[in-house]
């Protein structure tokens, strides 16, 4: 005899929903309707960062997974926070276990390191070359790396900036001048996490200032986040996607996200780069001769 593992449950959420946002550690459950369809107990889910409900208020924007559901915050109690759900496809999204958070109005009491990016620092100074460190806000932050990897005798390690916040954008100068002072540096541009936290409408434009500040500062950019996402995922680009790599040609490096065509998109890649590099070199035009 063995148990059977029950399945998930499904959590779909439409606009308008309550959604509770529970300090507590526990699995999400959807939401409870009678016979009426009346509600009798709104959906939730669970935060495992128990900070951050102190730096949630009324009104504050929460969104989950990459932004596909939106949600503000109504009311705050002992439970944790009351959300409405603001931003759903028709229809309704559905909320998968281990989906991100994103908090793009609260400023987080978090630390830079936890004790598990401790504790896979451990590892990463015995066998990396490189160490990311997500959600970089200031340059403190990467102080604390720095005395974590001195620590390990790995004050040598390179070391990658993600930008994906508000802070990162804002403090971005200092970050670059106390990651480059240090270490092999570089900065790669989250743009999942980063487009959800200062708003679809300014990644393009962000992005560009991002460009042109790590080119001012001879550091390296890793150009990130749904490059191809349509070829990889499915085996087929959009024009749209095909563009996107076409500007990836000014950082340094371009990251793929995994998918079952993705040494197609490789290829694809290289042959949209390889053609790029004539007419562009990081930020500027080279103008070459047309060829049609």
């Amino acid at each position: 005899m063995c148990a059977i593992s029950a399945r998930p449950l499904e959590i779909r959420v439409e606009q308008g929903d309550a959604l509770l946002l529970t300090r507590d550690p526990v699995p999400g459950e959807p939401g409870r309707i009678d016979r009426r369809g009346r509600l009798l107990q709104a959906a939730h889910i669970s935060c495992s960062e128990a900070a951050v409900f102190g730096a949630l208020r009324v009104g504050h924007q929460v969104w989950i997974d990459d932004g596909k559901i939106g949600a503000v915050v109504e009311t705050l109690d002992e439970r944790g926070a009351w959300l409405r759900v603001t931003h759903a496809r028709p229809g309704g999204e559905r909320i998968a276990p281990g989906k991100g958070l994103n908090f793009p109005d609260s400023a987080l009491p978090l630390p830079a390191l936890s004790a598990v990016d401790r504790a896979d620092l451990d590892f990463a100074a015995r066998n990396a070359d490189i160490v990311g460190l997500s959600f970089v806000r200031s340059a403190a932050d990467l102080d604390e790396l720095a005395r974590e990897l001195a620590r390990r005798r790995r004050g040598d390690l390179a070391v990658i900036a993600k930008i994906e916040t508000r802070a990162a954008v804002r403090n971005l100068p200092e970050i670059i001048v106390r990651g480059a002072g240090r270490h092999p540096f570089g900065v790669m541009i989250a743009r999942g996490d980063l487009a959800v936290e200062i708003g679809y409408e300014r990644l393009a434009e962000i992005q560009e200032e991002i460009l042109w500040l790590c080119e001012a500062a001879h550091v390296p950019v890793i150009w990130a986040t749904q490059v191809l996402e349509g070829l990889v995922k499915r085996g087929r680009p959009t024009r749209a996607e095909i563009s996107d790599a076409a500007l990836s040609q000014r950082a340094e490096c371009v990251m793929l996200n995994k998918g079952p065509f993705l040494l197609q998109a490789l290829a694809v890649l290289d042959n949209v780069v390889a053609r790029m590099r004539h007419h562009q070199r990081k930020k500027t035009a080279q103008y070459r001769a047309l060829h049609w």
